[in-house]
């Protein structure tokens, strides 16, 4: 057979493959991006990976994600974050265990200023103190209708999640009530006595609900402060503030609407998170695609030359033989055929550095929660080097929002219960039990007590409602009479002589012992031993 130099050969083998193979563009050009093997495609070498990216690149590219940071954009911030919240088991965890950290129990101290004993010597009467409980009770029950434990949890972690939350006290007397406003059309620009003067935007009835008999009835369910506002802005009369203002802002009032956020910013506390997990995203594709080259296979079959470097089979031959082994393995998983003119070989593409590889994946994970500044170990645990100092850091960044919960409590109390402080006032605290430290503060509470301090303190901790700790104290001891028929050991710091000598007397009447001295019954003579006997002789 005659020479063909190697550019003319190419575009013979190329001409007289089967259109099944080589698959065409429209000009008739081949394309050898893809080629087929069999009944498979081989894709090209351009990939995009995170299948993040792919559901919402709006939201999941890594670079809007920056842009939308730098701009201060907080709606866009917010729309971010929720896609993530809902996407990513990651960023989805870290948000519910910062906002469930803490337990949110709560402590109701009374201030009695004219009868407590506290600022003069007289004590208060029976019917002072009846009264005194009767209040504290109704304080108590308030809280407890109010579900305030299961009310913080959601409040903290629309906080988290959104960056901060906007509610409207609906008047109640039995239980205090938060209806959520949407923070899209909320702001908070200034304070009025160190509470957030919020702003509601009427537009939203109008982009919301489009339908006039829908935006009726809505506007029907919510307080008539709104329907005030909403009729002054078709007037015309809520008009921007300042220069780039857009109109419909209203003024709530300030007794009523209620804001809280961390540290005063308005955006998702862990949005910088959110492109390290992109990146995390990214890694594991890339892995995933890694793994799958560990199964791909390629046959190469080399056609024999000749010893002056010419060829055996014809062109035809050689794409006979190469459709052979196509069909013969066209069923086959992860394995291709290219056919070239040598010997026979067997390639592996599989990646031979899989520790370093996975070794790398790691540090791309642990880059995930070193933005967060949250020890990876409180959701993967392999050990406790420093675990307990990121659990109170993690803590100390949540404080804030529990402090202006708490300072929410005590405006309740101001606005329903202290009406009268100059005789009787409420101070409202959360304490600080978390879900990691509640055990160990129940029991520096029972040490406390056991000095003198609130014995409601350890019950408290470990998730009782005080309403609840006095009821059954009551029935226990009260109605049930459980004092007395479970008596605990006698020790000498849990009870003395004279007590003791007070309940046999009190027991005589039923003829246990005769005896009204302390310790064990006497016994018998014929019981006792020799040596007592002449003891009490010589005595």
């Amino acid at each position: 057979m005659k020479e063909i130099k190697s550019k003319g050969f190419a575009m013979q083998v190329a001409n007289s493959i089967d259109d099944r193979y080589v698959p065409r563009s429209a000009d008739g050009t081949i394309d050898f991006s893809k080629i087929r093997v069999g009944i498979k495609l081989l894709d090209d070498a351009v990939v995009t990976f995170g299948d993040l990216r792919k559901i919402n690149p709006r939201l999941a590219d890594k670079e809007e994600v920056l842009n939308a940071i730098d701009r201060c954009d907080i709606e866009k911030m917010r729309d971010i974050s929720n896609f993530f919240y809902r996407t990513s088991g990651i960023y989805n965890r870290l948000c519910r265990y910062m906002a469930y950290l803490y337990k949110y129990d709560w402590f109701i101290t009374p201030y009695e200023n004219e009868c407590s004993g506290l600022l003069d010597d007289e004590l208060p009467t029976w019917k002072e103190r009846d009264k005194m409980f009767t209040n504290f009770m109704r304080v108590l029950r308030f809280f407890d209708n109010s579900e305030i434990k299961k009310v913080f949890g959601e409040i903290a972690l629309k906080v988290i999640r959104f960056g901060c939350y906007y509610g409207y006290l609906i008047p109640n007397s039995e239980r205090f009530i938060l209806q959520e406003l949407p923070a899209k059309y909320c702001r908070s620009r200034y304070s009025v006595k160190g509470r957030p003067a919020v702003e509601f935007n009427m537009k939203f009835f109008d982009e919301v609900y489009t339908d006039q008999i829908q935006r009726d009835r809505i506007l029907k369910l919510f307080p008539k402060e709104f329907r005030k506002g909403y009729d002054a802005y078709h007037a015309g009369k809520l008009q921007g503030d300042f220069q780039g203002d857009t109109a419909g802002w209203y003024l709530l009032d300030i007794n009523s609407a209620v804001k809280f956020n961390i540290n005063g910013e308005d955006f998702p506390a862990f949005i910088s998170v959110i492109p390290a997990i992109i990146d995390l995203d990214a890694a594991q594709d890339l892995d995933r695609k890694k793994m799958a080259q560990k199964l791909l296979k390629i046959i190469v079959q080399k056609m024999p030359l000749d010893k002056n470097g010419d060829l055996i089979f014809d062109i035809d031959e050689a794409q006979q033989l190469h459709d052979n082994a196509v069909s013969m393995l066209s069923r086959a998983i992860g394995v291709d055929v290219l056919t070239t003119f040598a010997d026979v070989t067997v390639e592996d593409m599989a990646d031979k550095s899989t520790t370093t590889t996975m070794d790398e994946l790691e540090k791309v994970e642990r880059t995930v929660y070193n933005e967060a500044g949250v020890s990876q170990m409180q959701f993967n645990s392999d050990g406790n080097i420093a675990l307990n100092n990121s659990i109170l850091n993690d803590e100390a960044s949540m404080y804030n929002l529990v402090a202006q919960l708490e300072n929410f409590l005590n405006f309740l109390l101001e606005k329903g219960f202290n009406k009268s402080p100059k005789r009787t006032f409420y101070k409202a605290q959360i304490l600080c039990t978390t879900i990691y430290n509640y055990k160990e503060l129940a029991k520096l509470y029972k040490e406390q007590a056991q000095m003198g301090y609130s014995k409601m303190l350890p019950q408290v901790a470990l998730g009782q409602s005080q309403s609840s700790i006095l009821a059954n104290a009551f029935f226990e001891n009260d109605i049930l009479d459980l004092v007395s028929v479970f008596v605990p050991p006698l020790t000498s710091n849990t009870m003395n002589a004279d007590a003791l000598n007070s309940r046999r007397r009190a027991g005589g009447e039923t003829g246990q012992t005769g005896n009204d001295t302390a310790g064990r019954p006497e016994k018998d003579d014929s019981e006792k031993a020799e040596k007592t006997i002449q003891n009490r002789e010589s005595m």
